[in-house]
């Protein structure tokens, strides 16, 4: 039984890291104009995506304190967060920040990735 279960989170993980059906089958425009931007707390970098990622701001502040709680050598406490809220899953998980960012990236619309 616990197989079971086994198969079905390693199938989650394929699906996760492996969503290569999904890539466009073109080459598309590069993203421009972040390299000129500058470095801004992770609350701030989710406020234009709110719309897309409901309840973004709650899970920003799990993800800032859930990287407190572990020594950081490199990276400040938003850039941890801001790997970690990348990774985090959640149901429905259309609504995850890693899939709706996955999917617009993968959108011939580069206007959508405009900073």
């Amino acid at each position: 039984m616990a197989a079971k279960y086994a198969d079905i989170d390693e199938q989650q993980h394929t699906q996760r890291f492996s969503d290569i059906a999904d890539e466009p089958c073109k080459m598309l425009l590069p993203i421009e104009g972040f390299a000129n931007k500058p470095l801004v707390t992770l609350e701030e970098a989710v406020e234009p995506i709110i719309e897309y990622v409901p309840d973004v701001q709650r899970r920003v502040y799990f993800a800032k304190e859930r990287c407190r709680e572990v020594p950081l050598e490199k990276l400040s406490i938003d850039e941890a967060a801001s790997i970690t809220l990348y990774s985090m899953e959640w149901e429905p998980k259309k609504e995850c920040l890693y899939y709706v960012l996955n999917q617009t990236l993968r959108s011939e619309n580069r206007e959508k990735l405009k900073p």
